[in-house]
């Protein structure tokens, strides 16, 4: 008999389809926040009026803004925001943007009820995971004040409570976990993504598929992980391609962001995803290749991989994506090229000499242990890397 636990996440609202502006200032009076820091990415704030649109719904609840977060939200920046945040006497951290602004907003609500003055100091929060799979997770206090997103791309790490932050002095993308770290609150409006750059909205859009994929070929699934999963792929699947025919489609686009709330829920349920994460936060936090480009490249080597030992969870992947007949593999790389995305380790920048390091350093991820065909070592990896070289 199949057993297991369910633990809801901390995130109280999600709301889609509504304007951004009319969204924040009823979530405003629902959290009576009166000191709101905005972490906003710089793109946003240096080529469009949103900043200013958002900055007149706040008024004078705007206590600081925070536009300089780099990708894969490294320590410094997060440090220096957070302590921003702390002088300001914020109640509430606001992000505009897409997965680095996410991260650092969770971040940045860890780092103020944990006193971190330093960039060193965040070696007591971070998950330690041991070549070997064994994984150590520091306690420490949980945030005192939320966090609300405002989200304008797909990578769905919105919805979880982990939260990624990169030590530039070792090259490593680490993990910090806490249960109440995920976003109090989500705001999902597909007009604000028409000025999210096309590769940016499909790649994530494709990193969000990666999230139902792996969740559906895990080594523990769920029951409400298996329908979320599969309804994902099918609103991605058809979402991604619409909105590649047609960038003004604003029902797509919110098939696509529905998608990738779906596409998360497995991580609340404990489901286990594989190495297609693992190796990915590898090549961001080492190599510098963004999020949705590492699940591109990866996912379909790792599929492949894989298909000796959930060949029969596979096909439900290629069922959802409407192609039942194909290797789930081949379905998810010919999505890939449809959409323009890059599909090599060469074309995202990766060069030959680093693949050694990359296989290395992912055998500290923890996603790796849990990869369903067991990984033995960073020959293995090896394998798969040189597979997408």
């Amino acid at each position: 008999m199949r057993t297991g636990i369910y633990s809801y996440p901390n995130t109280q609202r999600v709301i889609f389809g509504t304007p951004f502006e009319q969204a924040i200032s009823k979530e405003l009076e629902t959290l009576g926040a009166q000191r709101v820091y905005v972490l906003s990415s710089g793109s946003l704030y240096r080529d469009t009026e949103v900043v200013n649109q958002l900055r007149s719904v706040l008024g004078s609840r705007c206590v600081g803004l925070f536009h300089e977060m780099p990708a894969h939200t490294p320590r410094i920046a997060v440090v220096k925001a957070a302590q921003e945040a702390q002088q300001a006497q914020a109640d509430l951290i606001l992000t505009l943007g897409g997965g680095s602004m996410t991260d650092a907003g969770k971040m940045l609500t860890l780092c103020m009820s944990n006193g971190i003055e330093s960039a060193q100091d965040l070696d007591r929060l971070a998950t330690i995971v041991h070549a070997d799979g064994k994984i150590e997770r520091p306690e420490f206090l949980s945030p005192t004040v939320p966090c609300s997103v405002i989200s304008t791309t797909l990578s769905a790490g919105e919805f979880s409570a982990l939260a990624g932050c990169t030590d530039t002095v070792r090259g490593m993308k680490e993990n910090f976990l806490h249960p109440k770290a995920s976003p109090r609150s989500v705001i999902l409006d597909p007009a604000l993504t028409l000025h999210t750059p096309e590769w940016l909205w499909l790649s994530t859009g494709i990193r969000a598929l990666d999230h139902a994929v792996e969740d559906l070929c895990s080594i523990n699934p769920q029951p409400i992980s298996e329908a979320t999963s599969f309804q994902a792929l099918r609103l991605l699947g058809r979402g991604l391609r619409a909105v590649k025919k047609d960038p003004s489609d604003l029902e797509a686009r919110l098939d696509c962001q529905l998608g990738a709330w779906m596409s998360i829920i497995g991580s609340s349920a404990g489901v286990q995803k594989g190495a297609s994460h693992g190796i990915g936060h590898i090549l961001g936090g080492t190599a510098g290749v963004p999020h949705g480009y590492t699940s591109c490249v990866m996912l379909p080597h790792v599929l492949r991989f894989n298909q000796s030992v959930n060949g029969a969870q596979q096909k439900l992947v290629s069922e959802a994506l409407g192609e039942p007949h194909k290797p789930a593999c081949d379905v998810v790389s010919e999505l890939v090229a449809q959409l323009g995305l890059p599909s090599t380790l060469r074309e995202v920048g990766v060069k030959a000499e680093m693949l050694d390091l990359i296989a290395q350093n992912s055998m500290h991820d923890r996603l790796i242990h849990s990869n369903p065909r067991k990984i033995h070592g960073s020959e293995d990896v090896r394998r798969i890397l040189e597979a997408a070289w």
